[in-house]
């Protein structure tokens, strides 16, 4: 019989999290620079474009959270097992787990295609930006099932500490991108020109490829050893088990993406030049929260085996190290962004309101990105101790409740600007996310207690 090779439960905690986050982080960095392309070459056909694309990211993270959560989800369970040495259970979930997100993508794409424009319409988006951005959404939302897999099919890695697999496929994913989208958007030969929905086609040949080459890698680890056509007939209890795990952490993140909508909401009442200028802004600061999500993957694994193993004081020691970590790494970038705010938005657009617009929040967002690691981490932390749904009340009022009730309030009553309402989403990330901390250490207390 196999075994296992990425033992997480022994180690130097430092030399664990630098081997699994800084692979995580490259390959992240690259697929924020595919999403800053796309927003580059949706500003080179049309300010509206740029806009529609922008209005509809809260549509399109709909497919991002729900196959992140499924796959965080089925990593937090694998992980579990591979501590246990259960590696029979760890090949049956990472099984089931690609039952479940053939269905949820097929659920996904018919429900999104028929929401999307009812958001658009209530975001007050006008007619050309609203084309562009059907134009855009449909063709992600057909091709979902890709994504799913691809973000599944990773489960197998990351749960063993295997983040450079993924890092290497994004990274050839971003240079196959930026050659993909200037034949898809203007053709060339026998392509047609594609315009916007172009940019997403490029997007799903480069996926495909990256699920691909996953699945080779998948294929040359243990798992093989377990794994047999009559795992991936769809078994009740192991879908409930699976479920009852990623549904949280997706009901968490779609609650991020609700209140990324909320947010455009807000924006949009300025106009929709202002919520150009934020999108855009947003995707930038997404490269500054890179070493976050590697900090998040590595924290997952880590806690997940080490729970498993019953090593409660490692876990300790790991969330007190990548929260340091973390923090630190959010005062730099934050810097970054405040200093190079509005050259940044020239990149992407020459219109001044737009530049103004995006300008004006990075430089607000410079100061909430240090709380960031708080929510993340603790988020990674609740998932490796099988309690994703601390994370979903976490996100529900951090992004959903809290901001509705106080943006509501400032914006409809007081008549605040632009400037002034990320402002109040700043005092807000920062008392709850010092809530967050003090829970997350009173939790991890009351492990160690249990444990003597």
């Amino acid at each position: 019989m196999a075994k296992i090779s990425s033992d997480l439960t022994v180690g130097k905690i430092t030399k664990l999290i630098r081997t699994i986050a800084i692979p995580a982080v490259v390959g992240t960095f690259f697929q924020t620079l595919y999403n800053i392309v796309d927003v580059k070459f949706a500003g080179m056909i049309s300010p509206y474009a740029l806009t529609g694309l922008s209005k509809v990211f809260p549509v399109y993270f709909v497919i991002i959270a729900l196959s992140a959560g499924l796959s965080i989800g089925a990593t937090a369970l694998v992980s579990n097992y591979l501590g246990k040495k259960d590696f029979n259970k760890a090949s049956l979930i990472f099984s089931q787990s690609i039952v479940v997100a053939i269905m949820g993508s097929i659920f996904v794409a018919v429900f999104g295609i028929y929401i999307a424009p009812i958001i658009l319409k209530f975001l007050s988006t006008d007619a050309n930006t609203f084309a562009y951005a059907i134009d855009y959404i449909n063709v992600i939302f057909i091709g979902s099932i890709i994504f799913f897999l691809l973000t599944v099919s990773n489960v197998a890695l990351t749960a063993r500490g295997d983040t450079k697999s993924y890092r290497n496929v994004l990274i050839f994913g971003f240079f196959l991108n930026i050659a993909l989208n200037p034949l898809f958007i203007y053709g060339l030969g026998p392509v047609p020109a594609m315009g916007v929905s172009g940019i997403a086609i490029a997007t799903l040949c480069a996926e495909f490829i990256a699920l691909i080459y996953i699945l080779s890698k998948v294929l040359k680890t243990e798992i093989k050893d377990f794994v047999s056509l009559d795992c991936f007939f769809p078994k009740k209890d192991m879908i409930i088990e699976i479920l009852k795990q990623a549904m949280p952490t997706s009901i968490s993140m779609v609650s991020v993406g609700f209140g990324i909508f909320i947010l455009f909401y807000f924006v949009s009442l300025y106009s929709d030049v202002a919520a150009g200028g934020y999108g855009a802004g947003v995707r930038f600061e997404q490269l500054f929260l890179l070493p976050i999500i590697g900090l998040n993957t590595s924290t997952l694994a880590l806690v997940g085996q080490n729970y498993g193993a019953l090593k409660f004081e490692r876990i300790k020691e790991i969330y007190d190290k990548t929260i340091v970590i973390g923090i630190t790494a959010m005062i730099i970038g934050g810097t970054i962004i405040y200093l190079l705010s509005g050259i940044v938005m020239s990149f992407f657009t020459d219109d001044p309101e737009q530049i103004y617009y995006g300008s004006q929040y990075l430089k607000i967002a410079a100061f909430i990105g240090p709380v960031y690691p708080i929510f993340f981490i603790s988020g990674a932390l609740f998932q490796g101790l099988k309690k994703a749904h601390y994370q979903t009340a976490i996100n529900l009022l951090r992004m959903i409740i809290f901001p509705l009730i106080f943006l509501t309030i400032g914006v409809k009553y007081f008549d605040i600007n632009f400037r002034e309402m990320f402002l109040i989403l700043l005092v807000i990330n920062w008392i709850f996310g010092l809530l967050v901390l003090f829970f997350s250490r009173r939790l991890i207390t009351q492990i160690l207690s249990k444990d003597n």
